[in-house]
C-alpha cells in the first residue's frame, strides 16, 4: 500500500505530513530545514511508497500569488523533475498556519511547544492535507 506525502515548502523550514496506508488519516510528521527536503524526499520514497505528493500552494488572502508562492511553484518544478513517477498536486494553503497555530492551543500544548515553528509547519502540512483528502473524496 502506498501513502500520500504532503509539503508545506517554506524559505527556512519544510513542514511535512503524510496519510496511513488506507489514505484515511493524515498526521504531522517532520519538519526539515529546506535546504535538506530533497534528500530526505529521497530517503523516504526509497523507504516508503508514494502515490502523491500534495503541495500546499501559498497565495494572498485575495487568492493572488505572492513572492512566496513564486518559490513554491519553482520548487514544485524541481519535484516534477526529480520525481516524474509520482503525482503531484497542489492545494491552497491559506489560514493553515493560524489554523494549525488554534489547533496546538486547543491541543492543549505548552507555551514552548506552542512557540516551536516546527511544530507549526508539520502541523499546517496535516491540515492541508487532511483539507485535500476531503475535498478529493479520497
Amino acid at each position: 500500500m502506498s501513502r500520500i506525502l504532503c509539503i508545506d515548502y517554506g524559505l527556512k523550514r519544510v513542514g511535512l505530513a503524510v496519510t496511513d496506508e488506507l489514505k484515511i488519516i493524515a498526521s504531522p510528521f517532520k519538519t526539515v530545514n529546506t535546504s535538506e527536503i530533497i534528500s530526505f524526499i529521497n530517503n523516504y520514497i526509497n523507504e516508503t511508497k508514494v502515490e502523491l505528493i500534495v503541495v500546499g500552494l501559498p497565495f494572498n488572502l485575495r487568492g493572488e500569488e505572492t513572492d512566496a508562492t513564486k518559490k513554491t511553484l519553482s520548487f514544485i518544478s524541481v519535484l516534477r523533475k526529480k520525481y516524474p513517477q509520482i503525482k503531484l498536486d497542489t492545494y491552497d494553503e491559506r489560514y493553515t498556519s493560524k489554523i494549525a497555530k488554534e489547533t496546538i492551543l486547543m491541543m492543549g500544548k505548552s507555551k514552548k511547544f506552542r512557540q516551536d515553528k516546527s511544530n507549526i509547519d508539520k502541523v499546517s502540512a496535516s491540515i492541508i492535507l487532511q483539507s485535500y483528502l476531503k475535498r478529493k473524496g479520497l
